[in-house]
């Protein structure tokens, strides 16, 4: 059953494939405070769903960095990995009502095959009458259709998408057992209660596709704010895979204050040699989305780095 939530419940979720980085710290400041000026609770998930791009030391890295930078969740820390139970009775669900189904198409039949969409290449229903190769492995896929979702970001404005026009039908469970992000995401969101959704704006063309999962499972849709993300030179998001570069755990207020200019909120020059919690304070106080710019991306050129990469 869903956690009963508060007035307001928000989250930080990183996967532990690497070391945070300046990104990474955007959406974790920007969730932060935003629970924070509601009076609300900050809860931290890992989503270590996909071992095979994991790093040993990386979930235990993350919640160092997390604290050397003054942000502290509230509550234990949810593993992803530890859900299955839950994601299989969501599976059930769906698959009682009709909305399942096997499929055997690989990544490179349905890139070859579909026409491509703002989420990727578009599913073109292949399977959706049984397995086209049934001695393959098989991944589930969750029907969509025609209606379009809506929903009105509290940053990027009002959002609709017609699901079998821009993704087709998704996988859930993919060919490997591995469970896929959009339903882990879903189930664990209502199961802790989440109000508010304040993550990058890498993640806006995925909400459709979660809203319309937790219609079909009668799950509450929380407030969703999207925020700018930081490009490289070359228009790269900034990640594990484009070879950001760590945090800098040594110099958390630096790191602090440069994500709050990038976010609209630059503090005083006479804090930015003060304690992380003397930052985050004056942060709480002053800290108004309206002000946050009103972009997909934002390119950067200089962020508080160490020598040393978030791994992928």
């Amino acid at each position: 059953m869903p956690a009963t939530p508060r007035s307001y419940r928000g989250r930080f979720a990183p996967s532990p494939t690497g070391s945070l980085h300046f990104g990474s710290l955007i959406a974790a400041l920007g969730s932060f405070l935003c629970a924070r000026q509601a009076h609300g609770e900050w809860l931290l998930r890992i989503e270590d769903l996909d071992p095979p791009r994991e790093r040993p030391a990386a979930a235990g890295a993350i919640l160092r960095t997390l604290a050397h930078h003054g942000l502290e969740w509230d509550g234990p820390v949810l593993y992803q990995s530890q859900r299955s139970d839950a994601y299989e009775q969501a599976l059930a669900a769906l698959r009682t009502d009709g909305w399942l189904y096997e499929c055997s198409c690989t990544r490179s039949e349905i890139a070859r095959r579909g026409t491509l969409g703002p989420c990727g290449p578009i599913y073109p229903n292949t399977c959706r009458n049984g397995p086209r190769e049934p001695e393959r492995q098989t991944a589930l896929r969750v029907r969509t259709d025609d209606r379009p979702i809506g929903f009105t970001d509290a940053l990027q404005g009002v959002q609709r998408q017609i699901l079998a026009d821009v993704c087709g039908d998704f996988v859930v469970r993919r060919a490997d057992g591995l469970y896929a992000y959009q339903l882990a995401v879903v189930v664990d969101d209502a199961a802790q209660g989440i109000t508010d959704i304040v993550r990058g704006a890498d993640l806006l063309d995925s909400t459709a596709r979660q809203i319309h999962l937790q219609h079909l499972l009668a799950l509450p849709t929380p407030r969703y704010l999207h925020l700018p993300i930081a490009v490289n030179g070359n228009g790269e998001k900034l990640s594990k895979t484009t070879h950001a570069l760590a945090l800098d755990n040594r110099d958390p207020t630096a790191n602090l204050g440069r994500a709050l200019a990038f976010l609209g909120h630059e503090p005083p020059r006479e804090l930015l040699p003060a304690q992380p919690q003397e930052l985050l304070d004056w942060a709480r106080q002053h800290w108004n989305p309206a002000a946050i710019p009103r972009r997909i991306n934002i390119p950067i050129t200089d962020t508080p780095v160490s020598d040393t990469p978030a791994r992928s």
